[in-house]
Formats: C-alpha cells, sequence, structure tokens
C-alpha cells in the first residue's frame, strides 16, 4: 500500500482502534477521509499513542509525530 497519496502537507489523518488483536492497517476510509489503523496496544498510559508513532514511524522510515487527538480515536499525524 502506498502512504504517499495519503499524506498531505506532512500530514496524515487516521482512525485508532486500540486493543485489537494486531497492529495492522485497514485501509482507506472514504467518510472519515482518513486511514484506518488497529493497534494491539491499550489505550490506558498512552501505549497506544506510543504504537502509533512507533508503527508508522518504522513502516515510513521517517520520525512521526502526533499533532493532534493524544485523547482520540482521530488522530493527525505530522512526517518530518
Amino acid at each position: 500500500m502506498d502512504f504517499n497519496q495519503y499524506i498531505q502537507n506532512n500530514h496524515l489523518k487516521i482512525l485508532v482502534k486500540p486493543n485489537s488483536s494486531k497492529t495492522e492497517i485497514l485501509g482507506w476510509d472514504d467518510d472519515k477521509k482518513a486511514l484506518r489503523v488497529n493497534v494491539k496496544a491499550r489505550p490506558e498510559d498512552n501505549a497506544a499513542n506510543v504504537a502509533v508513532v512507533k508503527f508508522f514511524s518504522k513502516l515510513l522510515k521517517k520520525k512521526v509525530i502526533i499533532k493532534t487527538g493524544l485523547r482520540s480515536r482521530e488522530k493527525i499525524l505530522i512526517i518530518i
């Protein structure tokens, strides 16, 4: 899957479902205009956010920061 088509101005909008069986990308959600992502980590103690950053950093081979949505399932990532 080519993620560059979903990244606009170094920003990527994602919808996170924490506490899933594994960390994976499900696909593009046309209604929300975001990438759907399952994360194995639990939402407690910021674990899901850390897992999202590690997953996308490794996948894109770039530094990733959560810009908005630290306490929400809808997040905007900055790719540096």
